[in-house]
């Protein structure tokens, strides 16, 4: 299987050697590109589609992490529209440094609360914190059995309708079958796992939508929101 070839250590070193910008954490696919625009105008579509289903309850307020936050793009063009507060996890040093860096404003008004500087193997967030768990491009440094133990964690941390949402490549081969990429020591996984990891883990998929505009050579990416089974 595809995600028994992943190892943690090859990959932290592949992405400590990648530069700490836009351009370096999405492979070449920077600001001179569509892809970050598009990125960020299909995130803001989906949630706002989701708005109804992601009503903050009584007691608490739009608290997020941005998981796998890379140099903080995600948080500093998307999430903080959203939320009142976020915190960001992500293990690669010179990343942190450079999300300090880019996010100084929003650390400084207290908008940024918490920073963890570890991988998602190591995670297991506040029980009841957050109303939004954002993962994008970050989950295929763990393989199958492990991600369903961090989305269980996940599933933990979620205040009372809270949300997860996913956001990664799929692949498109025609046998669904989950694609190994030595350069990043990451997986690739299929729509039908994703479907059943999300199962495993508890978690039941409300929507789902795929990524628009952006350039034919790359994965197809998939939007994915989730809420535990049992609400």
């Amino acid at each position: 299987m595809a995600d028994k070839e992943i190892n943690y250590d090859d990959a932290i070193k592949y992405w400590t050697d990648t530069p700490a910008t836009v351009d370096g954490v999405l492979g070449g696919y920077g600001e001179e590109t569509i892809v970050p625009t598009m990125d960020v105008l299909g995130s803001n579509h989906f949630l706002r589609k989701l708005k109804s289903r992601m009503v903050v309850s009584p007691g608490h307020s739009r608290v997020a992490i941005d998981v796998g936050a890379g140099i903080g793009r995600i948080t500093k063009t998307l999430l903080h529209k959203h939320c009142d507060e976020i915190d960001l996890l992500e293990p690669v040093k010179p990343f942190v440094a450079q999300m300090r860096v880019e996010l100084d404003e929003e650390i400084a008004s207290g908008k940024v609360k918490n920073i963890f500087d570890i991988g998602m193997q190591d995670f297991t967030p506040e029980t009841g914190r957050y109303w939004l768990i954002w993962c994008q491009w970050c989950v295929g440094h763990l393989p199958d059995a492990e991600l369903v133990q961090f989305f269980k964690r996940c599933k933990e941390g979620l205040q009372p309708n809270g949300t997860i949402i996913v956001k990664e490549n799929n692949t498109n081969n025609i046998e669904y079958t989950d694609e190994f990429d030595s350069t990043d020591s990451s997986v690739t996984r299929s729509d039908k796992k994703f479907k059943e990891i999300f199962e495993q883990s508890g978690l039941k998929l409300i929507a789902s939508d795929l990524q628009r505009g952006l350039p034919k050579e790359l994965y197809p990416v998939r939007m994915y929101a989730l809420k535990p089974m049992e609400e």
